[in-house]
């Protein structure tokens, strides 16, 4: 019966680290913006140039802990390393929950969205599996007892998980979960269906009673019911408090505008233009590849002049910034304007490039990986 409990456990937390690490590293740029969230609410904001570097380790390191775990080396201490890093994240996953600093710890990155709650719930959970393992760590044993193998067998996983890391930090994540997948229709996206239900919140109210000097708190409902607005004497003290009580439907996208420097909205011309168009995401200017922009610019003009294809540039920058820097890289692109969480979004790379046709992504590419022009005109242009 113990030696089924372990083993059940060992498996489970090996697996589920295993899965964790994989789903983060897919895309270790994701998880870097999460961890700079963290980073400003415990006011570490020196740490967010090394985010992403941050994340990919954290992601090989859960990676290799899991693997380990299974094969059942150096059982004592890699259960130590897997019980630190639990009291770790159940510390910031409370926190999370607690305080409502983030809203969304990217445990499972964005291929399983999970609430703090739930997150602290399922550190929990892994945090009584790892003490069990911690307590029973010598009778945990390992597949070989060959140094060598062993050795070997960490190399290998480690060295697996990097090459991972850093193709997808690359190359853009091999599984896309985001919204603005390949194939996904972005106006679709965006759209609340009729008749879809909306957030519910209750509105509180606190009273006071100028004669008595009672006071007291009522919902909005109660308040209407009651009729207690028609006695003169009752008075609204103070703002009257919202909370969200049922989650009603929400877009998929819900926080895509698009501007020029005028602030006029061009998101339905742009994301329902029918025809091919190209769009350059460069969420931040200074950041981004210069000579990346310098190709992607080529290829602009080229479909533009060949087959009067529209090119647009997307930035979080200032108006001021991306003039400048449109003059200096005598861009061909329009330049629009739109906040920097979504169009992180849309590529996973500063530059990357998206070809749409009538709101739907057809493909995407980072500036790592760009196209030739002639393989967008064979592909796509010329069908």
């Amino acid at each position: 019966m113990q030696k089924a409990a372990l083993n059940y456990s060992r498996i489970f937390v090996g697996v589920l680290f295993i899965f964790s690490g994989l789903i983060k590293a897919n895309d270790p740029l994701g998880f870097g913006y999460k961890l700079q969230e963290y980073f400003d609410v415990f006011h570490m904001p020196w740490l967010s140039p090394f985010a992403t570097g941050i994340a990919i380790f954290l992601c090989i390191l859960e990676i290799v802990l899991g693997a380990l775990l299974l094969f059942g080396f150096w059982s004592r201490k890699v259960t130590a390393g897997l019980l630190g890093i639990i009291i770790f994240f159940t510390f910031l996953t409370f926190v999370s929950a607690a305080f409502k600093v983030v809203t969304s710890c990217g445990c499972f990155g964005d291929a399983i969205p999970l609430t703090p709650w739930q997150s602290f719930s399922k550190d929990l959970v892994l945090l009584v599996l790892i003490i069990y393992l911690f307590i029973n760590r010598d009778k945990i044993h390992a597949v070989t007892d060959n140094q060598g193998k062993q050795r070997l067998g960490v190399i290998g996983v480690t060295a697996l998980s990097l090459i991972f890391s850093i193709y997808t930090y690359t190359y853009l994540p091999v599984l896309d979960f985001l919204p603005y997948k390949v194939g996904q229709s972005l106006p679709e996206a965006m759209r609340i269906p009729d008749g879809a239900q909306p957030d519910e919140y209750v509105i509180t109210y606190k009273l006071h009673h100028k004669v008595t000097g009672e006071d007291k708190e009522m919902s909005d409902k109660d308040y209407l019911k009651t009729e207690i607005w028609k006695d003169n004497n009752w008075e609204i003290v103070g703002e009257p408090t919202q909370k969200l009580i049922k989650k009603g439907y929400e877009a998929k996208i819900k926080d895509l505008m698009i501007s020029d420097a005028s602030s006029t909205d061009y998101t339905k011309e742009l994301l329902e233009n029918p025809y091919y168009n190209l769009v350059i995401v460069a969420y931040y200017l200074k950041d981004s590849n210069e000579q990346a922009i310098q190709e992607m610019n080529a290829i602009a003009a080229q479909a533009v002049k060949e087959f009067n294809i529209r090119t647009v540039l997307l930035t979080s920058s200032s108006a001021q910034d991306a003039d400048q820097f449109s003059k200096e890289n005598k861009l061909t692109a329009e330049v629009f304007y739109a906040d920097a969480v979504p169009l992180k979004s849309m590529v996973r790379s500063n530059p990357g490039l998206m070809l749409m046709k009538n709101g739907v992504v057809i493909n995407k590419w980072s500036h790592a990986g760009l196209p030739s022009y002639e393989a967008l005109k064979t592909k796509y242009f010329e069908q």
